[in-house]
């Protein structure tokens, strides 16, 4: 690693300083910025992850995509943790601190809508950054492709109905434009891009050309990277410094969820022996959360300033400096793995 990324989490934190400073000194600016969206997804933020994935699409190599049928274990994993364990370990936690824990010190009123925001973020994986995360783990880009895309199938069909019976009604309106929008953003036209890019520097030299091309464009994806740190608290800035308590309360639940489930992914790749290059990419799925799908369905379900909604932002300020510490564990752990 260079010392640029070895160093990466310090260069996170102060992104975070710098998004909060920036939030609350120029907060038309951000708002400003946080209008460019469609469909609740930012195009901003969209244009930075899209240059965080890109690189590791150029890495995807087609040919082998046939050969994962052969290694079915890491897709049962994310898929049983996913959507068998993580939605209802999340509602469980909501319910344990905001209807006991923090009771004394929250609006009892506004309980039911921070434990609602808490189980939309736990039934919405990830569909874009895990690319990111697998990518500074070393991990196998084919792989990772598909666990995505099979997740994101059955997201189509169980995202709705789970978090229904969570929630305990019945009308739930998954807002189709910003799931659709935002596979389409984040897999299928950088997955095209980096298909095309392969093609011509395949043919231009070889895996040589794509791994010294994808060496020069690196440091564009982490700048990426601390560039979407930096917007996403400064969008939430004047929030974070007028509630402080609030977001505090909000974020040990989602921290406690985050390790919480990790640890079992991680677990039990560990105990099924399967390579670490499938293993911390199974994991991290897991842990990482599609944020504008359960951001967009807490506005549309309870509002813009709703407690659901300031929930589901929470978690976006806290997944990055949480995942990060989950890259560096996998990274030092590398070994303990079959090669």
């Amino acid at each position: 690693m260079s010392l640029f990324e070895r160093w990466l989490t310090l260069w996170v934190a102060l992104c975070i300083l710098a998004g909060l400073l920036l939030g609350n000194l120029m907060p038309g600016l951000f708002v400003s910025l946080a209008s460019l969206e469609y469909a609740s997804v930012n195009l901003v933020v969209a244009v930075l992850i899209w240059a965080m994935v890109y690189p590791m699409m150029i890495a995807i190599d087609f040919g082998s995509l046939k050969d994962v049928g052969r290694r079915p274990k890491g897709l049962v994993i994310t898929l049983v943790i996913n959507w068998l364990i993580k939605p209802f370990t999340m509602a469980a936690l909501a319910v344990l601190f905001f209807n006991h824990i923090f009771a004394g010190l929250i609006d009892p009123a506004k309980a039911p809508e921070y434990i609602a925001g808490l189980i939309l973020l736990g039934a919405a994986p990830c569909t874009a950054m895990v690319f990111v995360w697998s990518q500074l783990t070393k991990g196998d880009p084919n792989y990772t492709l598909v666990q995505v895309s099979v997740n994101d199938l059955v997201m189509v069909v169980a995202f709705a109905p789970i978090v229904a019976f969570l929630l305990g009604v019945t009308d739930i309106t998954v807002p189709w434009e910003t799931l659709i929008l935002s596979v389409v953003l984040y897999i299928v036209i950088p997955l095209i891009a980096g298909a095309l890019t392969r093609r011509a520097l395949m043919a231009r030299g070889g895996t040589a050309a794509v791994s010294g091309f994808t060496a020069r464009i690196k440091p564009g994806s982490v700048l990426g990277l601390l560039l979407t740190v930096v917007l996403l608290f400064g969008f939430q800035g004047p929030i974070i410094l007028a509630q402080p308590l609030l977001i505090a309360l909000l974020a040990v639940p989602i921290i406690l969820q985050s390790y919480g489930i990790f640890a079992l992914g991680y677990a039990w790749a560990f105990a099924w022996k399967l390579p670490h290059k499938v293993a911390g990419p199974c994991a991290l799925i897991g842990t990482s959360n599609f944020f504008e799908l359960a951001v967009a369905v807490a506005i549309g379900l309870f509002g813009l300033n709703s407690g659901a909604a300031l929930a589901t932002v929470v978690g976006v300020l806290v997944e990055v400096p949480v995942m990060l510490s989950l890259v560096a564990f996998v990274n030092r752990t590398r070994n303990r793995f079959p090669a």
